[in-house]
């Protein structure tokens, strides 16, 4: 076995009969919607899905966004993205805003109906004047047209993103707005050299999210755990297929 899967193998799995609470990312509940089998062998039976490469040029890019909104959190002020769209808010000052901004920490709600604990990192919150907190998520790209809308089919699990972060800190007590903003980098490829620069155009796109669904597939998730079969394959997963395939030839 290769010395990532003996590591994927190794880490904490989760027990049925447990009474820990059992910590579940908001990437984890994406797998689960995007196919509950490969979420079952991940993380009940330890083998995950291969590794996407990081994607080392967004986190540059995420890491200066947080860096120049936090200069404007500082001084109290909004920042001109939002000025130019008329959005009466400035960044939001949290004593837990940097660990809700940690990959390891994030927001965290314990679930006691499932004894499941749901965790996710956001990238930035934005107060308005009457007290309403503003999910935001960083977004990088580089792409020919103009984005201006969150209108493709896998956007959609840009827009559940959102709506789990809202659901969280819902339960962390705070006030927050039904309406949240993602700041969208699109990368300039049209000029003339690179000149060891890469300029980006920003967009900011509201998205009103809803995430009543996030209970139930909480609960959905704690049963697919619970099950000693696994889910069946997805039929639009791409990596059930390919170990379906690869079991035919072998």
């Amino acid at each position: 076995m290769s010395e990532y899967y003996t590591a994927r193998r190794s880490r904490n799995l989760y027990e049925p009969h447990s009474s820990a609470p059992f910590k579940l990312s908001r990437s984890k509940i994406e797998l689960y919607m995007q196919c509950p089998r490969c979420f079952y062998l991940d993380r009940r039976l330890g083998v995950g899905r291969p590794p996407s490469p990081p994607y080392t040029l967004n986190s540059a890019v995420d890491a200066l966004l947080k860096k120049e909104f936090d200069s404007f959190r500082e001084r109290g002020e909004a920042h001109p993205l939002m000025k130019s769209h008329a959005l009466d808010a400035v960044p939001a000052r949290h004593p837990m805003l940097e660990e809700w901004r940690n990959n390891f920490k994030g927001v965290q709600y314990h679930h006691e109906p499932t004894n499941l604990l749901i965790f996710g990192a956001i990238d930035d919150l934005w107060k308005t004047p009457g007290g309403e907190y503003i999910v935001v998520d960083y977004k990088s790209t580089s792409k020919n047209e103009e984005i201006k809308a969150l209108d493709k089919d896998w956007h959609d699990a840009y827009k559940r993103q959102m709506e789990i972060y809202q659901w969280l800190l819902r339960r962390n007590g705070l006030n927050v707005s039904g309406k949240g903003y993602f700041i969208y980098c699109n990368g300039n490829a049209g000029l003339d050299k690179f000149d060891s620069r890469l300029e980006f155009d920003m967009s900011l796109i509201a998205y009103e999210g809803k995430d009543g669904w996030v209970e139930k597939v909480i609960a959905d998730m704690h049963r697919c755990l619970n099950s000693e079969v696994p889910p069946p394959e997805g039929l639009n997963c791409d990596f059930c297929a390919y170990r379906r395939a690869a079991k035919e030839v072998l």
